[in-house]
């Protein structure tokens, strides 16, 4: 039976998390659940999965997750802790062989950190993690015997392309890309994008901040970055194509010419189980891929005029230290100021660029948690501050 906790229990992937669990209930228990202020459905997963440890935002939420506790019949003790401690000591905590980290955004950092300190199975699905401390992270594994396992479908897909030959034997890590609801609209009226119809993609469902990254193709850049950290592969030998269908999740392509690819339904289920039950396959209970279902598998090159993005995140990966946590920050604030209504869709990528000329001679390396956290704060404060004139 392995143990898990897992940090952000009430989002989508944690929900899915728990679907796995519920699938694999003689294998797989739950021990500890962290989650931000949806107290309500925290309630219910800790009724129905009696958890050791829960931490939600703050006090106000832990005070009121208390109650609704208290209130509770036949539910054995269940201690609760409030804020960042909280979120480290669930990721950290003894009796957990396994945490998966869904923590949106810079805030999964110093769980992750805390979690691979104790030398835990780490499942990420927060690309943010790895990008703004990807060396803090691969670092704290190899001294504190933690692993590092991708959740994320595209490198969850790598992972186990990977496993087919040696890494020296790799040419190249091919992560694919649906293109998101923009791919074919008209260039000239991308500043006319509203909310809406960036929040729409066609193959995936998830969170606003995820969606919109998937619009402006932010989310393929940040995975090289991550992707970097995770295969210790240079970002010249990490190629993006173009896959509508959202089959094919990723390739690896070995040095005599062989491309080996990992397919699956568009479900989050398959790479939690993986990185869960890892190194074994074990049968699911999950929608499997009918090929014969399947005319076509359309491959594009990334058309980067369109998605200027994914340019901004290869020339920080090249130029590392600080500057895929500058990136990352001001990225997740441009998302933050266009959903509010503040700037255009295309002020997005505009607000990003600005940040990283900002830092462009001031960039350092990443040694620490502190140190990422530092570079985290300002490149939010410089993206808060700008104006939301578009150059482009």
């Amino acid at each position: 039976m392995r143990a898990i906790s897992i940090l952000g229990s009430t989002g989508s992937v944690g929900r899915s998390t728990l679907d796995v669990v519920d699938a694999f209930a003689d294998r797989l228990r739950v021990v500890g659940l962290a989650a931000g202020s949806n107290v309500e459905l925290l309630a219910k997963q800790i009724a129905k999965y009696r958890p050791e440890l829960v931490s939600v935002r703050n006090e106000h939420d832990a005070a009121h997750l208390r109650v609704i506790l208290s209130n509770a019949k036949d539910l054995p003790p269940v201690e609760v802790v409030p804020g960042l401690e909280g979120a480290c000591a669930v990721a950290a905590m003894p009796s957990a062989d396994a945490v998966i980290a869904a923590i949106v955004g810079a805030a999964g950092i110093a769980p992750v950190h805390a979690a691979l300190r104790a030398g835990k199975r780490v499942g990420i699905a927060n690309k943010e993690v790895l990008v703004a401390a990807g060396d803090v992270m691969t670092r704290a594994a190899r001294e504190h015997g933690g692993e590092i396992l991708p959740v994320d479908s595209e490198h969850n897909a790598v992972h186990q392309a990977l496993r087919a030959g040696a890494h020296e034997e790799v040419q190249r890590i091919i992560l694919t890309a649906s293109g998101g609801p923009f791919l074919n609209r008209d260039l000239t009226t991308f500043g006319e994008i509203s909310i809406e119809a960036a929040l729409a993609h066609p193959t995936w469902r998830m969170g606003a901040k995820i969606s919109i990254d998937s619009a402006t193709m932010m989310n393929k850049g940040l995975e090289v970055i991550e992707a970097h950290h995770l295969f210790d592969m240079p970002p010249e030998r990490i190629d993006i194509l173009i896959h509508p269908q959202s089959i094919v999740h990723s390739m690896v392509e070995y040095a005599d010419g062989s491309i080996v690819a990992q397919l699956s339904t568009t479900d989050m289920k398959f790479p939690i189980q993986y990185a869960l039950l890892y190194p074994e396959r074990v049968a699911a209970p999950f929608a499997r891929l009918d090929l014969a279902k399947m005319r076509t598998l359309d491959f594009l090159p990334i058309d980067t005029h369109r998605f200027p993005a994914v340019e901004l995140a290869y020339a920080a990966c090249r130029a590392g230290g600080s500057m895929p946590a500058v990136l990352n920050a001001a990225n997740e604030i441009a998302v933050e100021r266009f959903l509010a209504g503040e700037l255009p869709f295309t002020g997005i990528v505009d607000i990003v660029e600005r940040v990283l000329e900002r830092h462009a001679g001031s960039v350092s390396e990443i040694a620490s948690v502190d140190d990422a956290l530092h570079w985290d704060g300002w490149a939010r404060n410089e993206a808060r501050g700008l104006d939301v004139t578009v150059r482009r």
